[in-house]
């Protein structure tokens, strides 16, 4: 086949290139530059897609023999990930802009211009699977090693994105075995740490980089029963589920420490209350996807596996379309859900589908709805 490999710059993608050549596929390399900023240029392990990245994935693609391409997607990526990272945060959501990069970039943007230019798949270095069921359609299953495991992050994906899609180290059982691998093959990424944080906030002050981008005015701090406790600085400055840094003074009637339970932009507010309101029993939204074949009959409850964090575990739970509403009820309470933040359900290691939070319902039925903030 004729292959495009996404060469971030680090050793997955290096590696995933490299087995897509091994494998006697026409491989291209290409390195995404997602923003013009030269101050971007980075030292060390944090944010990725830099222009020290691009380098990186140029000397791999060199060692390998294949061509070499950067295609600047900057101002789709600022449209489509930037941008509607700060307008969540703006309406009181907590997003995530590497869901949405896999989303609208890699897989929408990169993949549509790899299709138009005749190539029949798009390589990553992703861990994950992509295997046919009994009758040939398309699934998305997780990686054989659950360490390393990145469905999470494609759960956004279609069928049709998935019969275009190659992750080559699916089946790896260790991230210490690829960078063996990439050291093998003479690749000099071999030992080159994995990037982290949001890759356009490369020191990974997200608080001072919002409040740059938004502005921040003082607001009440108040109770469920709308009760004014203390001030705050700014919103932007707040995450569900954060005890510390309220500077409440008096406390609780019951003497207990307090937590943000929901962040309200539009009257500057944030709410607090105890702990137990942050077990969430209930998860529900409308912006959903069904990654290959959808559910039959989803009307009718179902039992689903539900991770709301790249890295967190999964939960038992029973889904079920209510109306245009997909609602999840975990077997076990969720802790600190944030409206804004995506939920993937499986069944299985299979990755059935995704949605945006838009709802939550806690175990004392404090209903926290986008409605709060919109």
């Amino acid at each position: 086949m004729r292959v495009l490999a996404a060469m971030s710059g680090g050793v997955d993608s290096a590696v995933a290139a490299a087995r897509a050549v091994e494998a006697g596929h026409d491989v291209v390399g290409v390195h995404l530059a997602l923003s013009r900023m030269p101050g971007t240029l980075r030292t060390g392990a944090r944010g990725c897609c830099t222009i020290e990245d691009s380098m990186d994935a140029q000397r791999a693609a060199t060692m390998l023999g294949i061509p070499y391409y950067v295609w600047d997607f900057s101002e789709r990526f600022k449209s489509d990930v930037v941008e509607d990272f700060i307008s969540e945060y703006q309406a009181g959501r907590t997003p995530n802009p590497c869901m949405r990069c896999n989303e609208k970039i890699k897989f929408a943007a990169l993949m549509e211009k790899a299709l138009a230019l005749g190539f029949d798949a798009v390589c990553t270095g992703h861990y994950a699977n992509v295997v046919p069921d009994a009758h040939g359609n398309l699934e998305l299953h997780r990686a054989s090693a659950w360490a390393k495991d990145q469905s999470y992050v494609l759960g956004v994906l279609t069928s049709e994105q998935l019969a275009h899609a190659m992750f080559p180290l699916g089946d790896t059982p260790s991230k210490d075995l690829i960078r063996a691998e990439a050291a093998q093959r003479g690749l000099s990424v071999a030992q080159k740490p994995d990037s982290h944080d949001i890759c356009f906030i490369p020191d990974g002050d997200t608080r001072g980089w919002l409040a740059d981008k938004v502005g921040i005015s003082e607001g009440d701090i108040v109770d469920t029963e709308g009760n004014k406790l203390g001030t705050h600085e700014g919103t932007p400055g707040f995450t569900i589920g954060q005890r510390k840094g309220l500077h409440i003074g008096t406390p609780a009637p019951d003497g207990q420490p307090r937590f943000v339970l929901e962040i309200r932009p539009k009257s500057n507010t944030v709410v607090v209350g105890p702990r137990e309101a942050l077990d969430i029993t209930e998860i529900a939204g409308t912006s959903y996807t069904w990654c290959g074949q959808a559910q039959e009959n989803p009307e009718t409850a179902f039992e689903v596996d539900v991770q709301i964090r790249a890295h967190a575990d999964p939960v038992p739970a029973i889904a079920q379309l209510v109306g245009d509403e997909l609602v999840v009820r975990p077997t076990t309470p969720l802790n600190s859900v944030a409206a804004g933040q995506t939920a993937v359900i499986y069944m299985g290691t299979r990755v059935l589908g995704q949605f945006t939070i838009s709802r939550t319902v806690s175990d004392l039925n404090t209903v926290l709805t986008e409605k709060a903030t919109t």
